[in-house]
């Protein structure tokens, strides 16, 4: 059998190098959301590794963590920026699937510890959405009307796990 080959629109070697040099943190999208909270006056911490996923915003005072997604690396299903690489699909399929449950077990986990998970896509940021988006997401996090004002996360933690 006959092996159909596409030709590759990049020399051998640079595809693997240009893939490297994508940034899993202090992406544009990132620092979109992380301005954005910051200039409505929330104060966080940024990919904090004590949680699980190192979510790209913490905010310990409203008990909340949000995720930044790439629509490509995370499968946002539905979403034009999304569609499988037609080269290598099996390595591609298991990679992003595997991504994808992470996340969702990573979701859950910090669900359990009593976070707020909210996830904002990549598409959602685009030029005319981010505003409204960045809006919703900013009132989804205050919206309890209270927040946790002095307490530490670790105190926190032990009052939820205590009663």
């Amino acid at each position: 059998m006959v092996s159909k080959k596409t030709p590759s629109r990049f020399q051998p070697g640079t595809r693997s190098y240009t893939m490297s040099r994508i940034r899993g943190t202090e992406t544009s999208i990132e620092r979109q959301v992380r301005s954005y909270l910051f200039s409505r006056g929330l104060r966080f911490r940024k990919n904090d590794k004590r949680y699980p996923g190192h979510p790209d915003v913490v905010l310990p005072k409203w008990r909340a963590m949000v995720f930044v997604n790439g629509c490509f690396w995370h499968m946002h299903q539905g979403c034009a920026k999304f569609s499988l690489p037609k080269s290598n699909v099996e390595f591609w399929t298991t990679k992003l699937t595997r991504n994808r449950l992470r996340d969702q077990e990573q979701g859950d986990k910090l669900k359990a510890m009593g976070w707020r998970v909210f996830t904002v896509w990549e598409c959602e940021l685009d030029a005319r959405h981010a505003q409204e988006t960045l809006q919703k997401l900013y009132e989804a996090i205050t919206a309890d009307g209270h927040s946790n004002e002095g307490v530490k996360d670790e105190q926190i933690e032990r009052q939820t796990t205590r009663g």
